[in-house]
């Protein structure tokens, strides 16, 4: 999995365009499943950044506001008891929890169908499982992204990409050499092939040769004058 790292205070976080994804599943969905949750199911984010938690949906059906609700809840790794620290319900309404004081805000945009959330100075003891729940009237499915959130103290360590060039190089090597070996063998069939073509030919027509003579050389013995 590749990771985009941006400055402090930025969200290390797969590169991922969930708009784009979005619009591909809103047109295969409709109407045959009318709501979809696209969310990143695994972030990974540095300790004391600010980091962007997306969750978009898809319907088939157009944002009532006085229809639509939503809900972001928090739930520890061990435990299962989810915790609400955000809601929607013709208004959002951020909830004061402890363990995120002022540190949520949404960023989102309704009219995008956008309920992406950022969290600010992000803790070890943020690490966890988000969710994102969505209900858009008079869809019947209630749509639910869940996004695990890894939290690091430290960047992996930058890979060797020396490693990976050489490998691709002899397997690029041995793939080339195995092509021009088929090319060679099946040139070499071919050469042999139209040989064997071009001596049949040549035997035929020498045996037609050969006919020709004799029929000839018995023509003319039969017009000899008999001996006296």
């Amino acid at each position: 999995m590749h990771f985009t790292l941006q400055t402090r205070n930025k969200t290390w976080m797969p590169a991922i365009n969930l708009r784009i994804v979005g619009l591909m599943v809103y047109i295969m969905a409709c109407p045959a499943s009318s709501m979809d949750v696209l969310v990143n199911n695994q972030i990974n984010v540095l300790n004391g950044t600010v980091v962007k938690i997306q969750c978009i949906f898809t319907s088939c059906y157009k944002m009532d506001v006085n229809k639509f609700a939503m809900n972001w809840t928090y739930q520890e790794n061990t435990n299962e008891t989810e915790e609400m620290f955000m809601t929607y319900k013709k208004g959002m309404m951020p909830l004061r929890v402890a363990r995120f004081t002022d540190r949520v805000q949404f960023v989102g945009n309704l009219e995008k169908n956008d309920l992406s959330i950022t969290l600010s100075d992000v803790q070890l003891s943020d690490e966890g499982i988000y969710n994102c729940y969505v209900r858009n009237p008079p869809d019947r499915i209630q749509g639910h992204g869940i996004i695990n959130m890894f939290v690091v103290t430290e960047l992996p360590p930058p890979r060797d990409s020396t490693i990976a060039v050489a490998v691709g190089a002899s397997v690029g090597g041995v793939l080339a050499l195995l092509i021009l070996s088929m090319v060679v063998v099946k040139c070499i069939r071919r050469h042999k092939k139209q040989e064997l073509i071009s001596d049949e030919q040549k035997m035929e027509e020498e045996g037609k040769l050969d006919a020709e003579g004799g029929t000839e050389d018995g023509t003319k013995k039969a017009f000899l004058p008999e001996d006296v």
